[in-house]
C-alpha cells in the first residue's frame, strides 16, 4: 500500500511540476505583446537581437511568474503546517488573520516612515518581511491566547478568534492607509488586494532568503507534523514538549506567511485550498502533503495571475482578488460538507 501511495505521489508531483512549467510558458508568451515561444527562447538565452523582448520578459512577466511561484509555495506548504498545528481543516492563515496582522504592520511601516525611506528603495523592500513577520507573529499570539481554554487550543474558537482578529487588524489598516497621500494610498490600496503588478527582482531576492532557511526546516520536521495531529493529551505522554514544539512550527509558518505578504499583499485561500487538495490526493502524511500542498499552491497563484493579467487586459485584475472569487465558494462548500459529517 505505501509503494502505491509513493508511486501516486511521484506521479502528482511530476504532473504538477509539468502543469508548472506550462503555466510558466504560457505566462511568458501571452499579454499585452504576445511572442512566440521562440522568441522567448532566444530571449531567455541571449541570442534574441530586440531589446522590447528583453524589457517585456526580464523586468514584467519572469520576475512576476517567479514572485508568484515562490509565495505559493510558501503559502501551500504554511497553510498544511497551520492545519495539522490547529486540528482544523478550514484554518488557513488568511482567515486566521495571520495575513491582517502582517498587512496591518506593514501598512503602519509604509505611513510611518513614508518621509524617512523611499518605499520604493532597496532598504524598505529589504525591511517589509521582518515588519511582516512582526505582524504575523503578533496576529498569531493574540490567536493563540484567546482561542485556548481549559482542554488546550479550542478549534471552533479558533476560527472566530481569528476572524474577530482579521476584522480589527483590517480597521486600523483602512485607518492608516486612508491618511496616507492619494499616490501612497494607490500603492497601499493595489498592495492590500495582494498583486504581484509591482513584482521586481528586488522582490524576489529579499524573500529568497527566508524561504531558503524556513522551508527546509518544515520539511525536516514532516515527523513531528504527523504526530502534531494527534490530541494534547497524548503528545504529553509521549513525552513531547508540546507548547515549545508548537510555538516553533507556528513561528516557521507565520514567518513563511508574512514574508510573501510583505512583497505581494495579501493572498488568500492558497493555505486553504492547496492543503485540502493535497490530502485528498495522497493522504495526511506530511512527507507527500507538504511538498505537494507548495507545488498545489504555486500552480493556484500562477493561474490567477494570469487570469487576473490577461482576462481582464488592458486592466490588470489583483491575484488576491481572483482567488477570493475562487476561494470563498469553496470555503463554503467546505462548510456545508463538515455540517454533513
Amino acid at each position: 500500500m505505501d509503494k502505491f501511495a509513493q508511486k501516486r505521489y511521484l506521479i502528482l508531483i511530476g504532473v504538477g511540476i509539468i502543469a508548472i512549467l506550462l503555466m510558466i510558458c504560457i505566462g511568458l508568451t501571452y499579454g499585452e505583446m504576445k511572442l512566440s515561444l521562440i522568441d522567448v527562447i532566444s530571449t531567455l538565452f541571449h541570442t534574441s537581437n530586440d531589446p522590447s523582448y528583453t524589457v517585456v520578459i526580464f523586468q514584467f512577466r519572469l520576475p512576476r511568474i517567479v514572485l508568484g511561484l515562490l509565495i505559493g509555495i510558501s503559502l501551500g506548504i504554511a497553510g498544511t503546517v497551520v492545519q495539522s498545528l490547529t486540528r482544523n481543516p478550514l484554518a488557513d492563515p488568511g482567515i486566521l488573520g495571520i495575513n491582517a496582522g502582517a498587512g496591518m504592520f506593514i501598512v503602519l511601516f509604509m505611513f510611518l516612515l513614508r518621509d524617512q525611506i523611499d518605499l520604493t528603495g532597496n532598504l524598505a523592500i529589504m525591511l517589509m518581511p521582518l515588519f511582516g513577520i512582526a505582524g504575523g507573529l503578533l496576529s498569531a499570539l493574540l490567536i493563540f491566547l484567546l482561542a485556548k481554554d481549559q482542554n488546550g487550543l479550542n478549534p471552533q474558537r479558533l476560527i472566530l478568534v481569528g476572524i474577530a482578529i482579521t476584522t480589527g487588524f483590517s480597521a486600523i489598516t483602512l485607518y492608516a492607509s486612508l491618511k496616507m497621500d492619494p499616490q501612497d494610498f494607490e500603492k497601499a490600496a493595489s498592495w492590500l488586494s495582494g498583486s504581484l503588478n509591482s513584482a521586481n527582482w528586488l522582490f524576489v531576492i529579499s524573500l529568497l532568503p527566508w524561504m531558503m532557511i524556513l522551508l527546509p526546516w518544515l520539511l525536516y520536521q514532516t515527523r513531528l507534523l504527523d504526530v502534531m495531529r494527534l490530541g494534547d493529551h497524548t503528545l504529553l505522554s509521549l513525552g513531547i514538549p508540546l507548547r515549545q514544539k508548537r510555538t516553533i512550527l507556528m513561528f516557521i509558518s507565520v514567518g513563511l506567511v508574512a514574508s510573501g505578504v510583505a512583497v505581494s499583499g495579501s493572498i488568500g485561500f492558497v493555505g486553504l485550498i492547496a492543503p485540502h487538495m493535497a490530502t485528498q490526493l495522497v493522504g495526511l502524511a506530511h512527507r507527500r502533503a507538504l511538498p505537494l500542498s507548495g507545488v498545489i499552491g504555486a500552480l493556484l497563484v500562477l493561474i490567477a495571475d494570469f487570469i487576473g493579467r490577461t482576462l481582464f487586459s488592458p486592466a490588470q485584475l489583483p491575484v488576491g482578488i481572483v482567488l477570493s472569487i475562487i476561494g470563498a465558494p469553496y470555503f463554503v462548500w467546505l462548510l456545508s460538507r463538515r455540517r454533513k459529517v
